[in-house]
């Protein structure tokens, strides 16, 4: 097997190593060091090891500002911006993790790390080496060869482009030496170096494709016609030599290394996990942890003490303010209870869920309101402690909603993950305890285990007070302890309730669109003129574009496209494309709704999905196993799978509640707008009132429909941050008409766009913004220097007060309807949450009374400078409601 020698431009890819993970704050170990870049570039280059394979490997590193190409040309690089000093600060460490890993590195004086890849690529090839090439700067294609391959990243660190030079000859129809000609004559902009003036890529491909090379080029200037290219070829001429010069990676530059030093001498364990340690790298630790029979168990600097019992006594509760349910998987519906824990920070009690809620003790503590406890996720645990017909009481501390109101850009799924962000010493044994291949099991390695739970429940009582007061300092301590905390609750019971689903309802529908989807598939073919796989893009491109000829709008890779967008565009030409759209969209429904649906459907007849609190920037809930605010509602067909969604009660209906352009609403109070107000206030139907304005029309009746659709595009738009472009693929417009949309909008609602003005240039200064609640959606990238990522960051910091706003007054309608169905001791149930709307069981008799009370409450939730708006729909069935 030949000998393969892996070159790394480290100096390239640790620079895009740390701009691929910009949240720094996340990235941070115990003493305050940014680990972002050291993450990012593991990450990378522990994949690329696997997937090559080398015998031998050297990443290669810049030596310093000052080369030779400097004293050529003083102003080489010269453009580049400062490097930020959360990167530099990381740079020792690089060193650091090669050595851990077996790596050779090395760097040389007066030359780049090109240099030292182009001499040992040379080296290798002429020793008859496999040579791999891997950079994250597209200079380095100039080495490909006949045994040498170069790989480019093309997205952060996590893609690659291949480049051989085949590759080279079908890409730029050059070879790879004439690559050196084309940074020639178009120059450099990252390197700084100029070129020729106006000489793009294009121009310069054209040049040499005709000529071969700079030299070849000047030889022949005097032919050319007289032009503007060719007065800048000759006025540029000493530029485009010396960029071409600047250009060429040196392939025998003076190194002291040869290619035994690169020879790869494989991981060091230890030294590998006690720089993860140091490094907070958790992930990393449990991965080796998994592979390694050598290594020792890392240590905790202070481990609790632990113990499994038998029995629950009052002495073991009486310090006990932590409790915690140890599971496996994430659905906690179905998931196992491997153990319960309770305890403080110095003793933690262990035990088997039967165990814990067979004592009456341990009932007495959980419910007791007194009793003031830190748990993780208070929601999951309700749902997991109802199984024994316990309700636990006194929460104060729930870690996962305070971490997640902390910074929301952080999504908050293990204990381990806070505990090291708030720079505790916390080794994460959960894969290497449960699975994937993982040498300690449940239960036969208590030991283990008991060490991993108890370390949970420190932290968790540790971290409690220490985030609340965080929350304090932001003013959002009330928002936590008056608003997501009390909803854990109500939700939790909303997911015990459930809903009930007529299965046989939803095989009905299944049956019925079998039926379409055959009969589509028949008219089809019957057009196509063959039979094919209608769900096969390949095959349907070849049909489209190649037998029925219709005009290829966008190709991909891999031949021609046919996504949604490209398909709508061609149906007003095809009957056919209507057909092959409409049987798209009916087997989604029927593969992810009516078959997905049906899994979910438990022994009670009911679903149970998980309403995920801590997952959306915004605020709004998420739903899962299975998602039930994803059911469509545009189409008939989507809208009948409400069908099977009925009360479990036959006496009893489905009410569905739903507040009517919350967001709008939101939107006119917060921007203060007069004329959108006025509208609200008088009752105006919002989008024929935009349509009046953005038009110029005196007279509502004057409106037209596709007036109101175009003017609904906008309101929505703006509430969503929407751009020109958005907007022209929303309404098949241009992107000029679009602007004036916008435009006009904006003039008419000055309002609205002041507000847009002020809270972009407001989330600047603080680096967030905030709803009416003051949850706090953190936008690090308003100051990128990437416009796509900067306009993206803009649109975000106008539309999320105002969907955050509407999340956040639907929860506190949500927890208001609970306290009056409670103190009310009303048999009506609040069953789901789906966007702006609650669904609800209610008996007939009280009927009147809930659809009177649900619309007072949630109308009344939040006092606005407009009127809240709620319509109310009543059914035998969800759809019926609908």
């Amino acid at each position: 097997m030949a000998e393969k020698l892996l070159l790394i431009d480290g100096s390239s890819l640790a620079f895009r190593a740390f701009y691929s993970i910009m949240n720094l704050e996340s990235f941070k170990n115990q003493n305050g060091l940014h680990t972002n870049a050291l993450f990012s570039f593991h990450r990378m280059f522990e994949s690329i090891m696997n997937k090559e394979q080398p015998s031998h490997v050297l990443v290669a590193y810049d030596a310093g500002k000052v080369t030779f190409r400097t004293a050529m040309y003083g102003d080489y690089k010269g453009g580049r911006k400062k490097t930020p000093s959360e990167f530099q600060e990381q740079m020792p460490y690089f060193p650091v993790l090669l050595d851990a890993f077996g790596v050779s590195h090395y760097k040389l004086a007066n030359y780049e790390a090109d240099d030292i890849i182009g001499t040992l690529a040379r080296m290798g090839s002429e020793a008859g080496y496999e040579v791999v090439v891997v950079s994250g700067d597209k200079d380095l294609i100039q080495l490909a060869g006949e045994n040498i391959r170069v790989e480019i990243t093309t997205k952060g660190v996590s893609e690659l482009a291949t480049y051989t030079p085949e590759v080279i000859r079908e890409k730029f129809n050059l070879t790879p030496e004439q690559i050196i000609d084309l940074k020639g004559l178009m120059g450099d902009s990252s390197d700084n170096y100029p070129g020729v003036t106006k000489v793009g890529e294009k121009t310069a491909l054209k040049l040499l494709h005709q000529y071969g090379s700079v030299e070849e080029l000047y030889e022949h200037i005097d032919e050319m016609k007289k032009s503007k290219l060719k007065e800048n070829l000759i006025n540029d001429k000493e530029s485009a030599f010396l960029s071409k010069t600047l250009a060429r990676i040196h392939q025998d530059a003076p190194i002291e290394i040869t290619l035994e030093d690169t020879i790869y001498r494989g991981k060091d364990t230890q030294l590998l996990m006690d720089f993860y340690k140091e490094m907070n790298f958790q992930s990393f630790q449990t991965e080796l942890l998994k592979q390694s029979d050598d290594i020792e168990l890392p240590e905790e600097e202070e481990p609790v003490e632990f113990v499994w019992v038998d029995e629950v006594t009052p002495e073991m509760l009486e310090k006990a303010t932590t409790l915690h349910v140890e599971t496996i998987t994430e659905n906690y519906h179905l998931a196992e209870i491997v153990a319960v824990a309770f305890g403080n920070e110095e003793k933690v009690y262990l035990t088997s869920p039967e165990i814990a809620t067979s004592s009456m003790w341990f009932q007495s503590w959980v419910e007791d309101e007194a009793v003031e406890k830190t748990v993780f996720d208070l929601k999951a645990i309700t749902v997991l402690l109802a199984r024994y017909g316990l309700r636990p009481k006194g929460v104060k501390y729930d870690i996962s909603l305070e971490s997640y109101l902390l910074d929301t850009n952080d999504s908050v799924k293990e204990i381990a993950d806070i505990a090291v962000k708030h720079q505790m010493n916390f080794v994460n044994y959960d894969e290497v305890i449960y699975g994937k291949g993982a040498k300690l099991k449940v239960p036969e390695d208590k030991e283990v285990l008991g060490r991993h739970i108890a370390q949970k429940v420190k932290a968790l009582q540790l971290l409690g007070p220490v985030i609340l007061a965080e929350l304090a300092n932001f003013d959002q301590k009330d928002l936590y302890e008056t608003m997501e905390l009390p909803l854990a609750d109500v939700l939790a019971r909303m997911e015990i309730e459930g809903i009930s689903v007529d299965k046989s309802r939803l095989e009905e529908m299944g049956l019925a669109l079998d039926e379409r989807l055959k009969e589509l598939e028949q008219s089809i073919y019957e057009q196509a003129g063959e039979e094919f796989n209608v769900k096969s893009p390949k095959q349907l491109g070849v049909i489209l574009f190649e037998k029925l000829n219709l005009p290829v709008i966008k190709k991909t890779k891999t031949g021609y496209s046919t996504a949604v967008d490209v398909l709508e565009k061609l149906a007003p030409q095809a009957p056919i494309v209507h057909d092959i759209l409409e049987h798209r969209q009916l087997a989604k429904l029927k593969s992810t709704y009516v078959d997905g649906l049906t899994q979910f459907i438990l022994a009670d007849g009911k679903i149970h999905t998980r309403y995920i609190q801590t997952l959306t920037q915004t605020g709004r809930l998420s739903s899962a196993d299975p998602n039930l605010q994803n059911i469509p509602i545009r189409t008939e067909e989507g809208r009948k799978i409400r069908y099977a969604f009925l009360p479990e009660n036959k006496d009893s209906v489905i009410l569905s509640s739903d507040y009517s352009q919350i967001e709008l609403r939101v939107l006119a109070h917060i921007s203060e707008d007069k004329h959108m107000i006025e509208a609200f206030k008088e009752g105006a139907d919002i989008h024929s009132s935009t349509a009046m304005r953005i038009f110029g029309i005196d007279h509502a009746e004057d409106v037209t429909s596709q007036m109101r659709r175009d003017a609904k595009a906008v309101n929505f738009g703006i509430v969503y941050g929407i751009s020109d472009y958005g907007l022209s693929q929303n309404l098949n417009i241009s992107r000029k008409q679009a602007k004036e949309f916008i435009d006009r909008y904006l003039t008419e609602y000055s309002g609205v766009k002041q507000f847009m003005e002020d809270v972009v240039k407001q989330a600047k200064l603080d680096g967030y913004v905030e709803t009416l609640f003051n949850r706090r959606r953190y936008l690090p990238d308003l100051h990128s220097s990437n416009f796509n990522v900067r306009s993206f960051a803009e649109r975000t910091a106008m539309n999320s007060p105002i969907q955050g706003s509407a999340a956040d007054i639907l929860k506190m309608a949500m927890l208001e309807i609970d306290h009056e169905l409670t103190t009310r001791q009303l048999k009506s149930k609040m069953l789901l949450q789906v966007h702006d709307e609650l669904i609800f069981e209610v008996p007939q008799d009280e009927l009147e009374l809930m659809q009177s009370l649900v619309s007072e409450v949630m109308e009344n939730a939040v006092s606005l400078h407009v009127p809240l708006k709620v319509d109310s729909n009543f059914g035998s069935s969800w759809y019926e409601a609908k």
